[in-house]
């Protein structure tokens, strides 16, 4: 059954002609009304009811019929109107764990499940090793450079790859590699030959792997639930990784003291096993695969200049990079709110971490149970996320500070997940994986550019300071990406201070209305 609000826009469109004067009355009503998600959409029905003649993504869909980007690049930069994906296109209210209910998704998930859990404990167990073995914060640092700084370098060539290869098979061989690298760690650790620079050495590996893993994992998402459950599903793997960022530290810290960092890595290594497992498991007949591009020349410029043609990609891609660079600095604000302003110790220190983690799982939950990504709602969660470290920055006490945090990682991951699966409804099949690398490349190949910085700014005028800085920037990234993007569209913003019953306080609106044809008729 199609949901009311795409009904009403495929039963009547204001740019094909009527004959029947009842039609276009509602034609005309319909016209002055504000659009029912409050976001721009082109009314499409359902997807579950199309054809596979009319989804570009069915599988045994051939490139030729369906035009390349490259082919249509600058026409539909210059022909179609911005839009969004909406709630009435891609998703029906299934619940807060809808997308379970496909079997390929389930296996995935529950390998996503142990494996999270031992990527968390390597990262414990990774950064005690080097602070072990030089007692240098610093050399903390640069192990953490050193894994990220292949991201920032080469991130754009992880999502040509993702585009080039089968997404299934690519990720077998990433998880695996990964699994290989934690458990050659162990060996050396558990051996007693490990050395820093091993460490570094492990760490760039690693990254490496990354580059390749992250946009394949977030682009095959869709390919195995599909446009109407991707929002949940992108969801779900976020409180995911929350939960196991809850839980792996804890036993990471137990192992630790028990028999040595180098069994936390071991640990780690045999968690890839049920991600493979999963993979493995999954039934091919009922994936959604996109047809791999063939290998040619500027795939890659292809990829930036698809992006920068598209408004609806592009800014909300600004925005994370923005907040991806300067607001997810925690590690370093917070141990300096830990030492420096509240004067308490590793305990307390820990529960900061723990109530952002507590604070990202409930935002992550809230976000799977709402649905589709809106434009109101990603700008919404940057303005908060901002706002609340503003705040936090004055914080009076310990525990007021706290709970602050978990008010952060409830907007934090709100804002995550609405980017990254406004983005992927927003993106051609083909060139997913190129548009998730480039989303990787602005979020988190950042932090070897913010960190420092804020890190500066702490060091020199304090946490207080450095935290309000953060805040300051990620406010004002989303105050003007939200009107830039809400001029693009034709949008503009509307304050009603007595909305009324259903009403919204701030809303996005159409900027013009259209004029029924009878008003302009002179009465007689």
């Amino acid at each position: 059954m199609t949901p009311p609000a795409a009904a009403s826009a495929a039963a009547i469109r204001t740019d094909e002609p009527t004959t029947d004067p009842a039609a276009a009355s509602a034609a005309a009503a319909d016209s002055q009304a504000p659009a029912p998600t409050g976001l721009p959409g082109n009314g499409d029905d359902d997807p579950d009811e199309r054809t596979a003649a009319d989804d570009p993504a069915a599988p045994g869909r051939s490139h030729a019929s369906h035009p390349s980007p490259t082919a249509t690049l600058s026409a539909t930069s210059s022909a179609r109107p911005l839009s969004f994906p909406t709630g009435a296109r891609f998703t029906r209210p299934g619940g807060m764990f809808s997308s379970l209910r496909v079997r390929n998704y389930r296996y995935y998930f529950a390998g996503q499940v142990v494996s999270n859990t031992g990527t968390w404990m390597q990262r414990i167990a990774q950064d005690w090793l080097v602070l072990s073995l030089t007692g240098s914060p610093l050399a903390v640092g640069i192990t953490t450079a050193m894994q990220f700084l292949p991201m920032l370098l080469l991130g754009l060539f992880g999502g040509v790859l993702a585009d080039r290869m089968p997404k299934r098979r690519l990720l077998i061989y990433t998880q695996g590699a990964m699994g290989l690298l934690a458990a050659g760690l162990a060996v050396l650790t558990v051996g007693g030959v490990v050395t820093p620079y091993y460490v570094y050495g492990f760490a760039l590996l690693l990254g490496l792997v990354t580059v390749v893993d992250n946009p394949t994992r977030q682009a095959f998402v869709s390919e195995m639930v599909g446009p109407k459950d991707l929002a949940n599903a992108v969801s779900l793997n976020a409180a995911n990784f929350q939960t196991a960022r809850l839980v792996g530290p804890a036993v990471a810290g137990l192992l630790i003291a028990a028999v040595g960092s180098g069994w936390a890595f071991a640990v780690n290594a045999l968690s890839f096993a049920a991600v493979i497992g999963g993979l493995l498991a999954m039934r091919e007949s009922e994936l959604r695969p996109t047809d791999p591009i063939a290998r040619e020349k500027g795939q890659l410029r292809e990829g930036l200049r698809y992006v920068k043609e598209r408004p609806e990609l592009l800014w909300p891609m600004v925005l994370a990079g923005f907040i991806g660079t300067f607001g997810f600095n925690f590690p370093t604000l917070l141990s300096g709110f830990a030492y420096d302003t509240f004067k308490v110790g590793a305990g307390q220190y820990g529960l900061l971490n723990t109530a952002m983690a507590v604070g990202s799982l409930a935002g992550a939950l809230l976000a799977a149970r709402r649905g589709a990504p809106r434009l109101r709602r990603l700008v919404a969660a940057a303005l908060g996320f901002g706002v609340l470290e503003m705040v936090a920055a004055f914080a009076p006490g310990y525990w007021t500070f706290a709970v602050l945090l978990t008010l952060i990682g409830v907007c934090g991951l709100s804002f995550n997940t609405s980017v990254n699966s406004m983005l992927q409804l927003a993106t051609d099949p083909e060139m997913r994986g190129r548009v998730m690398g480039l989303l990787m490349l602005v979020f988190t190949g950042g932090t070897p550019i913010g960190a420092p910085i804020v890190g500066w700014v702490t060091a020199s005028y304090g946490p207080r300071l450095g935290l309000l800085a953060c805040g300051l920037v990620s406010a004002l990234a989303a105050g003007a990406v939200g009107l830039v993007l809400a001029r693009s569209a034709d949008l503009r913003v509307r304050f009603d201070l007595h909305p009324g019953r259903g009403g919204r306080v701030v809303a996005f609106v159409p900027r013009t209305v259209a004029t029924p044809k009878s008003a302009l008729v002179p009465a007689c």
